[in-house]
């Protein structure tokens, strides 16, 4: 990644799955994870203090926002997995640079469709249909272009 001061912007990404890109979303959200504290006791009774370890490792669920087109293979996987079994798959949230390089890539495994949420519609609005999906995954990992 290129030495630079100033931030990259949050609007030129790509979304892939399986190596694939596939439709563009709008929004992106919840490339995070946290990694439980536990706390223990430790030391005599005169000085007892709390000890912290690391524990389990969770992963927030990544949520893919759009408008709602006629493009809609994408959608295939998320229908698959409401009516059999899931086919997990791997996918890469990149950021784009303005030469639309990848510079940073959020890279997630063994994903699959946990929850769809469609449009809220209103006849007195001129809003732009949104779905959503959010992908349940098992491991996120970040590298640099």
């Amino acid at each position: 990644m290129a030495d630079r001061s100033r931030p990259y912007a949050g609007f030129n990404y790509l979304v892939s799955i399986d190596d694939v890109e596939v439709a563009g979303f709008s929004e992106v959200s919840g490339l995070d994870f946290e990694i439980e504290a536990i706390e223990y006791r430790d030391g005599a009774d005169v000085e007892p203090r709390v000890r912290k370890v690391p524990g389990l490792r969770k992963y927030g669920n990544i949520t893919l926002k759009r408008g709602i087109t006629g493009q809609n293979a994408f959608w295939a996987w998320v229908l698959e997995a409401l009516e059999g079994p899931v086919s997990r798959r791997n996918g890469t949230i990149s950021l784009l640079d303005e030469a639309r390089q990848a510079v940073v890539m959020w890279h997630f495994t063994d994903g699959w469709p946990c929850k769809y949420r469609g449009p809220d519609l209103n006849a007195a609005a001129s809003e732009i249909a949104i779905e959503s999906v959010e992908i349940c995954h098992e491991g996120l990992r970040l590298t640099y272009g």
